[in-house]
């Protein structure tokens, strides 16, 4: 029990209040030894106890705002932290879109009803408060000790078909299995993924991919039940497409090892591991797969725009798919390593280099050697050093490029830059890229008179 069980306990009639939603379904794979940290949900449902009353006893604790238009469910802001306390709701289908529900509360609809509004047997539970006794009027505790996930009845998925992507995303994070009955439903309403928001969608696919240990679980669940073929079929094209000697799998194989190599945790990493080699299908010649790093950071930017993931995700992503087959030689001349780690960027190294990784341990082949490690620590040694990785990194900037280009005749008093500006300090910044000691205001001054000469 937690401080505002206890509050709610205390500030509403004995017996009428439950803590719903996936802290209770946690809680209990916590006593079975699940790793995962439970849910700090704050959902409850209050029983038995009128609108009005509710609200008036409510009101006592905090601020009390209230949202839904044919049930009440209110916001409780004590503290700061908010609650959301509900009164107990049933569901009518009218109609045979799955939009067409009524739904309908009030203190005399029982608890268990109110459960059966709920996706899956194991998120349809609810735990007294303060007592702590369970409440499973539809086996959801069987269900956790199964490993199993199941619906609560066979139009779940018609009736939001969201619910198919939670399938896969509690598949993957808790290694659940579907059961046939589920697997079924997801085949039957995979289209209906279609009607469900770009950004529902990112949000599912986000918490599968950065809290699952092996995402690769619920993609190949939405791939076999038809429903990745609604959301990112550019994947589906990997399936089947065999790879050279490097590689034991086929591309979506490939992805799918990769995937779950990358690190937990890090959306941009997983995003450019599940589609570093997206491109791969259409760029295949033979063996080879020439410019399929080009072709796949289209591809990824297009996908995940179209998922509406944030701009900086989508980008960052993008470019970790274009940089992906970067040659990592440990005896790259200085000058070469600082522009291989330009390319790159400074701020994407770390990414970059969890990327090669995942992809290595992906191909499902022993690694050869450790020319990638020698690599990295002969480009950490050289980012320690601090030379100049971009133009902005120059000792000199554009203001005294303008002021050089007027005092030698170049352009008129007033001039305010023109793309010769540009190409100026792009030469400068080839010198230093050259020799990092010539990135000394003056140095790059008498450089850059000589160049106007």
């Amino acid at each position: 029990m937690n401080d505002f069980d206890g509050v709610l306990a205390r500030a509403l009639p004995a017996g009428t209040v439950y803590a719903v939603g996936g802290r209770v379904r946690d809680e209990i794979r916590a006593q079975l030894g699940a790793a995962e940290t439970p849910a700090i949900d704050l959902d409850y449902v209050v029983t038995g106890v009128p609108f009005e009353a509710l609200r008036e006893r409510l009101s006592r604790l905090g601020r009390v705002d209230l949202v839904g238009a044919s049930f009440a469910v209110f916001k409780v802001t004590i503290d700061g932290t908010t609650l959301d306390v509900a009164l107990p709701r049933r569901e009518r289908s009218t109609g045979r879109a799955h939009r067409d529900v009524e739904v309908q509360g009030g203190p005399d609809v029982p608890l268990a009803e109110d459960l059966a509004r709920r996706d899956f047997r194991m998120n349809a539970m609810a735990r007294a408060v303060p007592s702590g006794a369970l409440v499973d009027p539809h086996g959801g505790e069987a269900d956790i000790r199964a490993h199993r996930i199941d619906i609560m009845n066979e139009h779940a998925f018609e009736e939001d078909p969201l619910r198919m992507l939670r399938a896969a995303q509690f598949a993957a994070r808790f290694e659940y299995s579907l059961t046939a009955r589920t697997k079924a439903a997801m085949r039957a309403a995979a289209s209906l993924v279609k009607t469900v928001s770009a950004e529902r969608i990112a949000d599912e696919l986000t918490k599968m991919l950065t809290r699952a240990a092996r995402p690769s679980i619920g993609f190949e669940l939405l791939r076999e039940g038809g429903v990745l073929a609604g959301i990112a079929p550019e994947l589906l094209e990997g399936v089947g497409v065999e790879q050279n000697e490097w590689h034991a799998f086929d591309v979506w194989q490939h992805a799918m090892a990769t995937l779950d190599a990358a690190p937990r945790g890090d959306l941009v990493v997983r995003l450019a591991a599940l589609l570093h080699d997206v491109g791969k299908p259409r760029t295949k010649e033979g063996a080879h797969f020439y410019r399929h790093e080009q072709i796949g950071e289209e591809m990824t930017r297009d996908m995940l725009r179209r998922l509406r993931f944030p701009n900086e995700v989508t980008e960052t992503s993008a470019r970790l798919v274009r940089q992906h087959m970067y040659a990592a030689d440990p005896e790259l001349t200085d000058p070469a390593l600082r522009r291989s780690i330009r390319r790159i960027g400074v701020e994407n190294l770390e990414r970059q280099f969890a990327l090669r990784h995942a992809d290595i341990e992906g191909s499902g082949l022993p690694k050869r050697d450790d020319a990638n490690e020698r690599f990295e620590a002969r480009v950490r040694e050289e980012v320690a050093r601090k030379p100049a990785f971009s133009i902005a990194d120059l000792a000199i900037g554009g203001d005294d490029v303008i002021a050089a280009m007027i005092r030698r005749g170049h352009a008129a008093n007033g001039f305010r830059g023109d793309r010769r500006v540009g190409e100026l300090l792009h030469r400068l910044f080839e010198q230093v890229t050259e020799r990092p000691e010539r990135n000394e205001r003056q140095a790059l001054l008498e450089m850059l008179d000589e160049y106007l000469c």
